[in-house]
């Protein structure tokens, strides 16, 4: 299968080929393929799910590379101890202390306030491990910041890395989540025990 790729134009991009050909040579080791449709939007929330596996992280940083996205994204601070903290800070990697969570959403939407352009990753579930019902911390960022989210995945028996549906949080999460979680089901996770949707 080969890519298909389609990124709009007010899309924050890197522009750094070297990287570029860094993350397509991940993919490609591995034998995966993108399907990846960015809308033209300069200020997004991309959520990546499922995460059950470290691998979601080596494939999905390979894939930001590879689209040569601008992306920025949040880790537990431990992950940036020692040298590999100024190598994730340099491929946009944000620490955060899941002990002061609580004002990272104020903080974030702020951000994108101040920002002509930003996108921001993370994964709803924040963990590895099954739950039972994802964090919503993402939703009530994007809708503090009024952008859009989009939803992306890693899809373990189709090897590949894409994107889904696009909303914009109207303050009813059930109706706002219903075709996102029914898209996810679709997904197949590295371990789908550890899977979650809710």
């Amino acid at each position: 299968m080969n890519d298909r790729i389609e990124i709009g134009a007010a899309v924050p991009r890197r522009r750094s080929p070297l990287l570029r050909a860094l993350g397509r040579a991940v993919l490609r080791a591995g034998g995966w393929t993108l399907d990846v449709r960015m809308p033209d939007e300069p200020k997004l929330v991309v959520i990546a799910a499922p995460h059950t596996s470290n691998w979601d992280f080596v494939y999905g940083l390979a894939a930001i590379l590879a689209l040569d996205l601008e992306l920025h994204w949040f880790a537990k601070h431990t992950l940036f101890r020692g040298p590999w903290g100024r190598i994730f800070r340099a491929l946009g990697g944000i620490a955060i202390d899941r002990s002061a969570a609580g004002d990272v959403v104020r903080q974030t939407a702020q951000t994108f306030a101040d920002s002509e352009r930003l996108l921001i990753g993370l994964a709803p579930e924040g963990t590895r491990a099954h739950v039972a019902q994802w964090k919503r911390g993402f939703y009530h960022l994007a809708a503090s910041a009024q952008v859009p989210v989009l939803a992306a995945y890693i899809d373990y028996r189709r090897k590949v890395v894409g994107t889904g549906p696009l909303f914009r949080p109207s303050g009813d999460w059930d109706a706002d989540m219903a075709p996102v979680f029914a898209f996810y089901r679709g997904v197949t996770a590295k371990k789908p025990e550890n899977v979650g949707l809710g």
